[in-house]
């Protein structure tokens, strides 16, 4: 168990708190720029350079799509997928899909899923596994701000990812997020 959340309080949200920001935004489909900035953020000038990949999807199509389109362009790129999990919106723990996302020791995780059953998911692999935040990347979904409010203060710093337009954004302490534009035709990442 992380002993930074280590607490007799369960990890789960209760009913109020899945409720207190109203209906979140289902996924959108994952766009061709959101695609290759999510993969730049994966192989950019990274030491060392990250190799093997859990990926994690909720079951709404977008998700899905998205997490599909990933393992594909990361096995074009040389990369590995150990695992692909799923997860419905709402589960008893979320303990199985968060044993089986880190149980490989992946070197990242890359996610694509919707606002609320993420939250929660990031609650589970803070409480019970040594997942680190700072190696899990995800598609523009993972960066609606409630999402770091749900999941609490600090679970989520460090989580990284692409937006719909080819830029980028990260969730740092007390759950702001900073986004980056779009690097300008022939740049770097």
């Amino acid at each position: 168990m992380n002993s930074r959340l280590a607490t007799a309080h369960s990890p789960l949200l209760s009913a109020p708190e899945r409720t207190a920001y109203g209906d979140l935004p289902v996924p959108a489909p994952h766009t061709a720029p959101e695609l290759a900035a999510l993969l730049r953020l994966l192989t950019g000038h990274r030491r060392p350079r990250l190799h093997s990949v859990a990926i994690g999807h909720s079951r709404d199509n977008a998700s899905r799509a998205a997490a599909a389109a990933f393992a594909d362009a990361w096995h074009a790129a040389d990369g590995a997928v150990l695992t692909v999990v799923d997860w419905p919106e709402q589960a008893a723990s979320w303990l199985r899909p968060a044993h089986r996302l880190t149980a490989q020791e992946p070197d990242a995780l890359v996610i694509a899923a919707a606002p609320l059953g993420w939250a929660q998911l990031a609650r589970r692999l803070r409480h019970s596994t040594p997942w680190r935040p700072d190696r899990t990347f995800g598609f523009v979904s993972l960066a609606e701000p409630a999402v770091a409010a749900l999941a609490g203060t600090g679970v989520l710093d460090g989580v990284r990812g692409a937006s719909a337009d080819g830029g980028t954004w990260r969730i740092d302490h007390a759950g702001w997020i900073s986004s980056l534009q779009p690097l300008a035709p022939g740049g770097t990442a």
